[in-house]
């Protein structure tokens, strides 16, 4: 049976440009600014004030909620400030000014944790603790509380899938992950299976990782419990509904989640959190960060705290080339452009990177030819060009039966019209239009 998913496009991966290149260790600046706000649900808590010390690792942010996450120090030192500042999403959120002492003393709770036999009954909630003091998210980029997601799968999931796919361009901070700490991510992907009551994972990657593949082979040798799932290169396939159909056949209906169909999905970089938390105890204060793009000077993979400044990293990685049209936090199809280089790097940064004015497809006269293009590569099966038509008209009724909720802003639409509309920016619009009618109501 053919399991791929509808749609998809095959745009040019530019990951040679980092794919050999080693992780490297960036030292914290003097001054960091740590948001409140670095995942899917309710804001952090603040726990401190100005003039307070903070250790690494140190909770400054206390969880809000079921959906919500921890915030931890990434260094030691004093907070200077507990104010608004320019986040990556565009908007002024609370953060917190720390003014790095360059000690990096640890914080009393950054212990190894102890957790009970996997065959306790305790097992299951010990392992979703730890990642929930750990303030674990979604590390691919989606950012969605990883503990929530782990107690929501647990009796309903028969299949635990590893997101090792990395399907957008210029992106290898998964890769690497895999190739420099493939046991550490084993790991990980056993704990969330044992907790999750499973007696099998698979890692699902594409075919154009072979270097990774074969690490993962030799690591599995004579292992029954993790299986590798190869996929054909092709982009969405990292998505998450995509990748279930394209790995187990099951079609996650609209408006529900993979737990419903029997699945939880966790990212190569969670499944490696999850080892950190339980074998050091280190929450959340850094992530591997891909610094690439044909307008970087020097590309690489860093090893980068939260907190830091995007120009501090591209100072690393030899800063920008003349002529530099966009940056992105993200891949180039559904990352986020910024126009400040002061913002800081979050949870969910698994990549900046920087093109020239020929390859973010822009142009002054874009126009819609109908050629049905966009419909054709959607992997949700909508219809961006009705979509866009009624958004522009402001007919929320027609978007609301149009199911416009349910795109997930890949951008293969944008990446394969013609016209070169910018239907993803439309379709974000149209949401908040719906987001603001509801709250009207």
């Amino acid at each position: 049976m053919n399991n791929l998913f509808y749609g998809g496009v095959h745009p040019f991966d530019g990951k040679e440009l980092t794919r050999h290149s080693t992780i490297r260790i960036l030292p914290p600046p003097e001054r960091l600014v740590v948001p409140f706000q670095m995942h899917i649900g309710a804001q952090a808590k603040p726990q401190v004030s100005p003039g307070d010390e903070v250790k690494l690792g140190q909770v400054i942010g206390e969880i809000n909620g079921a959906v919500s996450s921890y915030v931890h120090s990434p260094v030691s030192g004093t907070v200077d400030a507990v104010e608004e500042h320019l986040h990556p999403n565009g908007r002024m959120e609370l953060s917190v000014v720390i003014n790095n002492d360059g000690r990096d003393t640890p914080h009393e709770s950054v212990k190894p944790a102890e957790l009970p036999d996997p065959s306790d009954k305790s097992y299951s909630a010990a392992v979703a603790e730890v990642m929930r003091n750990a303030g674990i998210v979604g590390m691919g980029g989606a950012t969605f509380p990883a503990h929530y997601k782990l107690e929501t799968g647990i009796g309903k999931a028969d299949t635990l899938i590893i997101n090792a796919a990395e399907c957008e361009p210029y992106i290898t901070s998964d890769h690497r992950t895999l190739l420099e700490d493939p046991a550490e991510v084993l790991f990980g992907v056993r704990t969330l299976m044992y907790a999750l009551k499973l007696d099998c994972a698979v890692i699902a990657i594409e075919e154009n990782k072979d270097d990774a593949i074969k690490v993962l082979e030799s690591e599995l040798r004579g292992a029954e419990d993790v299986k590798i799932t190869i996929l054909p290169t092709r982009y969405p396939q990292g998505s998450e509904k995509q990748l279930i159909q394209a790995v187990t056949g099951r079609l996650v209906p609209p408006g529900k989640l993979p737990a419903d169909v029997g699945c939880v999905v966790f990212n190569v970089y969670t499944a490696w959190s999850v080892w950190r938390a339980v074998m050091t105890g280190i929450p959340v204060i850094e992530r591997v960060v891909t610094v690439s793009g044909p307008a970087v000077v020097s590309p690489k993979n860093l090893l980068v705290r939260m907190g830091t400044p995007v120009k501090y990293v591209l100072e690393a990685a030899g800063g920008l080339e003349t002529g530099v049209r966009k940056v992105l936090l993200g891949g180039p199809m559904m990352g986020n452009a910024i126009y400040n280089l002061d913002v800081p790097v979050i949870k969910g940064t698994n990549a900046i990177i920087a093109l020239f004015p020929y390859q973010t497809r822009e142009k002054d006269d874009n126009k819609c030819i109908h050629c049905g293009r966009c419909a054709s590569v959607c992997p949700m099966r909508l219809q961006p060009l009705y979509m866009y038509q009624n958004e522009r008209a402001d007919k929320l009724d027609v978007l609301r039966r149009l199911n416009l909720s349910d795109c997930m802003e890949c951008g293969s639409c944008t990446f394969i019209c013609p016209g070169r509309v910018n239907l993803v920016q439309a379709f974000r619009s149209g949401k908040a239009k719906l987001r603001a009618a509801d709250a009207k109501k």
